[in-house]
């Protein structure tokens, strides 16, 4: 079995994008398969403590490194990962869209998964209208009307895109408010695209081929209403799934995978970084390390698979005098 591509990426948080960016510049044919773009730096606003960066948002670095890895030839689809199975030196790759993808090397970097709504129709609809994702998704129903379902701080970038993206949306959240900043609620007032649907929670998507409507229900009337829309932006946390994996790697009691400092698991091939990982930092620094070192450690067992020597290219150049 011949494999598509030299290394596939679970993940595009910072591990995952960081990894990408080293594994294409080390010439391999690298590709990312993430849920999102950003993964949990899009629930952190303000970053003060990233080398040589002085304040920077969690969404804006992601989108600095997927640039990064971008022009190095790193490919990145957004769809979510359902399997991952070994075959001879070859790993299939199978995700929820239904494609399927081979690879000589896997670094697993999902951190933790995008919650979901657990509602009919949503399974259904997954990339076909039901987006975990705003910033990735948005721009393709640029002037629609969708839905957004969240609240709190991780609101904020998702309602500040639609704003600039959709006819208008409809900001579903379960609370009397969004978010508890005032501001923010009267700036998204005056952006005349949100529509504010309070005390509400999502208990149905439909559609036929894709998504045509979300069906809300008050939590404190119990009406319900049936919005037509042909999105809906699902941004309410993260959890820890990595069961799809359990037969390559082990795992701790929390869930999270058992990866040495090179970021090898259990399984030749299989490598690991990013908060997935069991290591007690959970930090944006520490997880790019991570995805560096799991990248040129999939770099070499690659080269060995195909019988060449390994190039570690350097991050610095010295001077010619």
């Amino acid at each position: 079995m011949e494999a598509d591509y030299d290394v596939i990426i679970v993940g595009a948080g910072i591990a995952g994008l960081s990894a990408a960016l080293y594994a294409a510049r080390q010439r391999l044919k690298t590709l990312v398969i993430s849920k999102d773009l950003g993964g949990q730096l899009n629930m952190t606003t303000l970053i003060e403590n990233y080398p040589a960066i002085a304040k920077i948002s969690g969404p804006e670095l992601a989108k600095r490194v997927e640039q990064q890895a971008r022009a190095f030839g790193a490919e990145i689809i957004f769809d979510e990962v359902k399997t991952v199975e070994k075959q001879g030196d070859v790993f299939v790759v199978k995700t929820e869209g239904g494609d399927e993808y081979k690879a000589l090397a896997v670094v697993l970097a999902f951190g933790k998964t995008p919650k979901e709504l657990n509602v009919p129709g949503e399974a259904k609809f997954k990339n076909r209208g039901v987006s975990y994702c705003t910033i990735c998704d948005a721009p393709f129903f640029k002037g629609q009307d969708v839905a957004l379902v969240s609240w709190g701080d991780l609101a904020r970038e998702p309602v500040t895109i639609l704003s600039s993206v959709a006819n208008k949306f409809y900001w579903i959240f379960p609370g009397d408010k969004p978010i508890h900043d005032d501001e923010f609620i009267e700036q998204a007032k005056r952006l005349g695209k949100a529509v504010f649907v309070p005390n509400s929670e999502v208990v149905e998507i439909k559609g036929d081929t894709k998504v045509r409507a979300v069906v809300v229900k008050n939590r404190k009337t119990g009406e319900v209403q049936e919005l037509p829309v042909s999105a809906v932006f699902v941004e309410v946390g993260y959890v820890t799934k990595s069961d799809f994996v359990k037969h390559l790697v082990d795992l701790n009691e929390r869930g999270e995978i058992i990866a040495d400092w090179e970021g090898r698991t259990k399984t030749p091939g299989v490598f690991a970084a990013g908060d997935i990982v069991a290591y007690p930092y959970k930090q944006a620094v520490i997880s790019a390390a991570m995805g560096v070192a799991a990248a040129l450690s999939a770099t070499a067992h690659v080269m060995k698979l195909k019988g060449k020597p390994v190039h570690s290219l350097v991050d610095w150049r010295a001077e010619k005098k």
